[in-house]
């Protein structure tokens, strides 16, 4: 592995790995894709360690957790300090809600908040099972070593290149101003390709979009400071939503609302180059070739640690 650029100020990943993957069949977050069975998650690992990330932080489910400390414990020991934290449906939960009969996760802004005690520094939030390239993680940690505005920060992905030849795709489109701060970013659930053009569908009819448009694949940079307006949304969050069985509370609404209220900014981040992930079991055979493609580029080593 490269020396670690090591970053002036303390940067803790934050790798979201709680999700169900009901339509993958399995546990999607430990299936190995690399040659020597390493899973997704191994690359942004070591993506992280290499950029100068000083703590990891897993958020996971019970039934996974000892899984996940066995897997990962031994590979970051003396490159990271780790922690591991449970997501669980009661978690954060008031006693007066009756949540009984609810079996899925409350999303990716309750994954954040269930960190909230263990980071008091920038943290980068991703998704456990997407693969996004070396690029992303040194575009962030250099944001955090650089920063003196105190912005929140997203990596933006290229529309365009995060589509799929196989069906539509829900997607967080960004807005940007001209000195690259997100305005907003809209969950477009339905976007498709079509005669050459990006095409989201909606109620309204088709709205062509901007394939070069910063889009969200989960890749957020926060300051500690994000947690205090998560728990006040959470809360409002929850007496809409506590009866709805399939509701989830995602980041993409928290960094809206920070926007809205005049309470951060976040800029938009380059090194958004590569992205894949996994959705269904076909899927495993194609990210794996991609991987192999990446080794065979010397962008990885073919046995990680």
């Amino acid at each position: 592995m490269d020396t670690p650029n090591r970053t002036q100020k303390k940067v803790t990943l934050l790798v979201m790995a709680a999700g169900m993957g009901s339509r993958y069949g399995g546990i999607k977050q430990i299936d190995g894709f690399g040659p020597s069975g390493e899973t997704i998650m191994d690359y942004s690992l070591f993506d992280a360690v290499r950029a100068g990330f000083t703590k990891v932080v897993f958020i996971v489910r019970d039934e996974i957790l000892e899984t996940v400390k066995e897997k990962f414990l031994p590979k970051l020991q003396g490159k990271v300090e780790v922690e591991f934290v449970v997501q669980s449906i009661d978690k954060l939960i008031p006693p007066t809600y009756d949540i009984t009969e609810r079996t899925k996760p409350w999303g990716t802004g309750h994954a954040l908040l269930c960190a909230k005690d263990v980071i008091q520094e920038p943290f980068v939030a991703i998704n456990a099972d997407d693969f996004y390239g070396k690029e992303a993680f040194a575009s962030v940690a250099n944001y955090f070593k650089n920063d003196t505005t105190g912005a929140h920060a997203m990596v933006g992905f290229t529309l365009s290149n995060v589509l799929s030849e196989h069906g539509s795709v829900s997607r967080g489109v960004g807005e940007q101003d001209a000195e690259g701060y997100l305005q907003s970013v809209v969950e477009r659930t339905t976007i498709v390709q079509e005669q050459g053009k990006v095409i989201s569908k909606e109620a309204a009819g088709d709205r062509v979009l901007d394939p070069s448009a910063p889009t969200s694949m989960n890749f957020w940079g926060f300051h500690p400071s994000v947690f205090a307006l998560a728990s006040s949304m959470f809360e409002d969050f929850l007496k809409e939503n506590n009866q709805n069985l399939k509701s989830e509370f995602y980041i993409p609404l928290i960094v809206n609302e920070l926007i809205h209220r005049g309470q951060g900014k976040v800029k938009v981040l380059g090194g958004g180059n590569i992205w894949f992930g996994v959705t269904y079991k076909e899927d495993k055979e194609e990210v794996s070739s991609k991987i192999r493609a990446l080794i065979e580029k010397g962008e990885y080593p073919s046995k990680l640690w």
